[in-house]
């Protein structure tokens, strides 16, 4: 099977190439870039010199994959760039009989409560992705936040509070002045307090299971490079009260082969390059502590977008994924 990746300069863009040169039921990856239209994919990701020899597409000549019996394509663009091209690339894909025979997997924030795609938080909604042809992505806080909220939406506790780290690289490639190295290093500060984008989509989901709870979250800005750790926390109702929500939250991901549970706090280091999400919860009289580590890049991102694939094609989820990350870095 072929792949294709729309907007592969960025980040996203490099990690979809890393997992999908590796990936043992994808022969040959196609990535566009109008910035770097004809030079060598390893010239603006160094790490994959020797392994991607191929150079940028200014766009997709769509023609040459008409015979194709099936296609994934992943959009890996800026925020509504997708969403303004889509409708004319659909259009251009029923011209050509290729709309069926497509698998699309959005990895930006354009279709995430949109009914026509299927929302990719795999280890919640892994049967509906399972043969689904429109994929939307979750966000990269998003996807931390709902593996430690959802287990408990029996229950529907009123209030989270969340407070949740992320590394530079979540910003993009493009740099700005708060994702400059000299004003970012050696600095910690909080951004878009209260009115984070993810949150969105997190009550959506949340709704979606009958639970309307009301979210405080600050996202906060780190001179690390790449790595999430939220840390969730809520006062348990009356209905929570004498459970084991440790245990509740074992057996929950007992059977998510990229959910581990740790003893003691989770660490970004050990989740760093690969599609692993580390969570452990902490009770005590009436408070809950969950904390969960994950890559922005991998689970947040590019490798949670090569599980939905796994899925969505029927492939085993771990496929071109079981690996670990570099350790230490």
């Amino acid at each position: 099977m072929k792949a294709i990746i729309l907007g592969a300069s960025g980040y996203g863009g490099g990690e979809l190439f890393r997992w999908l040169t590796q990936h043992p039921s994808i022969e040959s990856t196609e990535g566009t870039s109008r910035a770097n239209a004809g030079k060598l994919v390893s010239s603006v990701h160094p790490n994959l010199l020797g392994l991607v020899d191929q150079v940028f597409s200014e766009e997709i000549d769509w023609t040459q994959y008409v015979h194709e019996k099936e296609l994934v394509i992943f959009a890996s663009m800026p925020h509504g760039e997708f969403k303004n091209q889509y409708p004319t690339l659909e259009d251009e894909w029923k011209r050509l009989g290729l709309s069926e025979r497509i698998f699309l997997i959005d990895l930006s924030h354009d279709f995430r409560i949109d009914p026509s795609f299927t929302y990719g938080l795999s280890e919640i909604n892994a049967g509906h992705i399972k043969g689904s042809r429109r994929i939307s992505n979750p966000g990269c806080f998003a996807t931390a936040l709902q593996l430690g909220m959802l287990p408990l939406a029996p229950y529907r506790p009123e209030h989270i509070f969340v407070s949740a780290v992320t590394g530079s690289s979540g910003s993009g490639s493009s740099v700005s002045s708060t994702t400059h190295h000299p004003t970012r290093s050696n600095d910690f500060r909080a951004y878009k307090m209260l009115s984070h984008q993810h949150e969105e989509e997190v009550l959506h989901s949340c709704a979606e299971k009958g639970w309307r709870p009301t979210l405080s979250f600050v996202p906060q800005s780190s001179s690390l490079v790449r790595g999430i750790f939220a840390t969730i926390q809520l006062t348990q109702n009356k209905s929570m009260r004498g459970l084991d929500l440790p245990g509740i939250f074992k057996d929950f991901y007992r059977d998510k082969f990229f959910i581990r549970w740790t003893e003691g706090t989770p660490r970004i280091l050990s989740t760093v390059g690969s599609n692993f999400a580390d969570l452990h919860v902490i009770t005590q009289n009436d408070k809950v502590l969950i904390m969960v580590a994950l890559d922005n890049l991998g689970k947040g991102m590019a490798s949670q977008a090569i599980q939905n694939m796994n899925l969505a094609l029927g492939l085993p989820e771990w496929t071109g994924l079981r690996q670990a990350g570099p350790y230490p870095l």
